[in-house]
């Protein structure tokens, strides 16, 4: 498996920008799939982007205002988020999924104020 370890949260206003990032370490080339996932509390965790070998995808909620990318050569997987709104704010996590296991890190918070 890997350890990822994100980092790149805090508190911005709204319409600001924050970059996330999630570092990999450990079977990194095992890996097919890496995804950030968001929690607002009282709600479920939801899928925000995902990148593969076939490309990223994006929720809906943030497709035009958030940007995946994905550097090999640091094992870092980024999600830069631009125009942010309060409904944004959440815990952030890192996801990494290989054919036979999958990888959460610890998260890292999102606060947008109005």
């Amino acid at each position: 498996q890997v350890r990822l370890v994100e980092s790149g949260g805090g508190l911005v206003q709204a319409g600001g920008s924050l970059r996330l990032s999630c570092v990999a370490s450990g079977s990194i080339f095992s890996i097919d799939v890496v995804g950030w996932y968001r929690q607002a509390p009282g709600k479920e965790r939801e899928l925000v982007a995902v990148i593969g070998s076939g490309g990223s995808r994006y929720a809906d909620s943030v497709k035009g205002r958030f940007t995946v990318s994905r550097d090999n050569g640091k094992n870092t997987v980024a999600l830069q988020m631009n125009s942010l709104k309060p409904e944004d704010t959440a815990v952030y996590f890192c996801n990494a999924v290989s054919r036979s296991w999958s990888s959460w890190g610890q998260g890292t918070q999102v606060t947008v104020s109005s």
